[in-house]
């Protein structure tokens, strides 16, 4: 029997009902199980809540007096996991059903990482600062598992992602990557050049965090940020939708005029963009201008 190790990092979330689900579930995998969360020096009054999990069989809970950022506290968590499986799950996901362990349970012969997806509700949230986020999800990130495995390596999230555990460590995620976006992206790349297999399931969390507009286009902007490091650094990226139109645009001659334009009609897009009928062709715009600017750097 191999174990499960279930990694939560932690950061200004209760984690309880997560945390509580699995464990439920745990007896459905075939192998024991331990659930790991370590708090990424949340604010104190957002820790009290998760405190009560290390009283738990089988629950680990501890805290960082710090935050030590995304790639840096996974990494940890997989340094000290006991098990032979690895799944990585985000703070702010909720279990589909009662058999979600159990699919993972049934799969894991069939590659040495798995990744599960990502659903959104299907009604949009009463919030307009919330739709962006939402509508995102939903038309960029909720995709079966047969359109996934078009791309498997390219397609691959850190959220709900099973892997075993020496394929974790032998990469580890680029801690160089301190803003947010991208660990998984690059993660993809080296699992891609070393051969190793990535299979897609229909096995999805729900995402239940939806961050403000202004929150996810900062984290957005962050994320773009990532990709031209990666991109200058390693030269990784090329192969990605954005950077892939940016890198088109300088070898026409057009990068700069664009970007010009473009600053015509910023104020209009973010206006558009934090309403509650956001369009994802102004977010994509807005993205190409952010990588142009920093590729001109």
């Amino acid at each position: 029997m191999s174990g499960l190790s279930v990694l939560i990092p932690v950061y200004n979330r209760n984690v309880t009902a997560l945390v509580l689900a699995l464990q439920a579930q745990a007896p459905d995998w075939d192998g024991p199980v331990e659930i790991m969360c370590l708090d990424d020096g949340s604010r104190e009054e957002e820790r009290l809540p998760n405190r009560q999990l290390a009283a738990l069989p089988g629950i680990c809970y501890q805290e960082l007096p710090h935050n030590v950022g995304r790639a840096a506290i996974r990494n940890r968590l997989a340094s000290t996991a006991r098990h032979e499986w690895l799944l990585l799950l985000d703070n702010d996901s909720l279990l589909p059903d009662s058999h979600f362990l159990a699919r993972y349970s049934a799969a894991r012969a069939q590659a040495p990482v798995l990744v599960g997806g990502t659903t959104y509700e299907r009604t949009a949230p009463r919030l307009p600062e919330l739709h962006l986020r939402w509508l995102y999800g939903r038309q960029r990130e909720a995709r079966p598992a047969s359109v996934r495995q078009h791309a498997p390596h390219g397609q691959l999230t850190l959220n709900n992602m099973l892997v075993q555990a020496d394929v974790f460590r032998r990469f580890g995620l680029d801690e160089q990557l301190t803003r947010y976006g991208h660990e998984d992206t690059k993660f993809g790349w080296l699992l891609r050049e070393a051969g190793i297999a990535v299979r897609h399931l229909d096995n999805p969390v729900l995402h239940d965090g939806l961050e403000p507009a202004t929150v996810f286009l900062r984290k957005s902007h962050q994320a773009v940020r990532n990709l031209a490091l990666l991109y200058r650094a390693e030269g990784l990226g090329s192969d990605t939708k954005l950077l892939k139109a940016a890198l088109q645009l300088r070898r026409w001659g057009l990068a700069e005029a664009v970007r010009a334009a473009f600053r015509l009609r910023q104020m209009r897009v973010r206006h558009n963009l934090l309403s509650k009928h956001p369009s994802l062709r102004q977010l994509d715009a807005l993205k190409l201008y952010w990588i142009l600017t920093e590729l001109a750097k």
